[in-house]
């Protein structure tokens, strides 16, 4: 803990599936259920469009940002992530991705020497199956503030997210976590968005990362990050988003054991081999996909 940081007057709150804390003119709170129910699912499946739900769908979940202030408030929920998924024939810039032995399995069973007929289906209605989102959060509509992003100026070192003061060892005033969704792809890999935040004495700090694993054809990794210093004034947010891809063996050659293969499952490690990866590849030619969510961006907005 450093010395020099003096811990704000800050109030706690926790019910059993929620916690919040009071801290400034700032509240944030952290809901955090059981997954879906069938009923809930139903839903749920309905508002975005019918299209499929991962397998492990916490469509209760959610994280809130409100700024008492000004009325702003930045959400995270699960239903708007998953409208941010393809719903449909995907298109140039998704970043689609066909599982690796696919056509050989298909060409197995319709070729000219395939003895196995195919079965009888009924089409169904394309959509990404790997989940891959770009959801940022979003401004909640019931907020009275039309405070709007807009680009950084890479000259104003405020309109940066300082490491720095992220590092310190300061004490953490309030931490959670909230998974969105997760699924196993299949049996072909894992896609997962899940959202973190810390609030200590000198600023908020959110990361949400979605990170997908296609076995044996790439990795995946986008994040946004929201941070906060309660110095600045007016009050001033700032949001980096930023996209990653490489091909699976880039990736899988990284791995400190060549006979373990765990790392290529935690999400943690796969962000920080991407990230060492020379950006010319990682966030510009990626793994072929030529998805549009390579690359990184910063906004702000002024809370006035």
């Amino acid at each position: 803990m450093s010395a020099a940081v003096s811990v704000p007057k800050h109030q706690l709150f926790e019910s059993p599936n929620s916690r919040a804390i009071e801290i400034g003119a700032w509240t944030v709170t952290a809901r955090t259920n059981p997954i879906s129910n069938a009923g809930e699912s139903d839903a749920l499946q309905a508002a975005i469009g019918g299209m499929p739900l991962p397998e492990m769908t916490f469509g209760n979940n959610s994280l809130e940002l409100e700024h008492r202030a000004s009325g702003w408030r930045y959400v995270f929920t699960t239903e708007e992530a998953l409208k941010g998924v393809r719903n449909g024939e995907l298109q140039e810039g998704d970043g689609g991705v066909k599982v690796g032995y696919a056509d050989a399995w298909l060409k197995s069973r319709t070729g000219p020497s395939s003895q196995i007929p195919m079965p009888k289906t009924v089409p169904t209605k394309p959509f990404d199956w790997t989940y891959t989102t770009l959801y940022p959060g979003h401004n909640d509509v019931s907020s009275s503030s039309g405070i709007e992003w807009r680009s950084a100026d890479r000259n104003d070192t405020s309109h940066t997210i300082p490491l720095a003061e992220l590092t310190r060892h300061d004490p953490i005033l309030f931490y959670a976590e909230i998974p969105l969704y997760e699924d196993e792809l299949h049996d072909n890999g894992a896609s997962h968005l899940l959202v973190r935040i810390r609030v200590m004495p000198t600023c908020i700090f959110i990361l949400q990362r979605f990170t997908l694993r296609v076995d044996n054809v790439l990795f995946r990794n986008y994040d946004t990050r929201i941070y906060h210093s309660f110095a600045s004034s007016p009050p001033l947010v700032v949001r980096e988003t930023s996209g990653w891809e490489a091909p699976y063996d880039r990736v899988k050659w990284r791995l400190p054991k060549r006979d373990d293969l765990t790392p290529l499952t935690d999400p943690m490690w796969i962000a920080k081999i991407l990230s060492e990866i020379p950006a010319e590849i990682s966030q510009e030619i990626g793994a072929g996909t030529r998805w549009r969510g390579l690359g990184t961006k910063i906004e702000v907005a002024t809370l006035t």
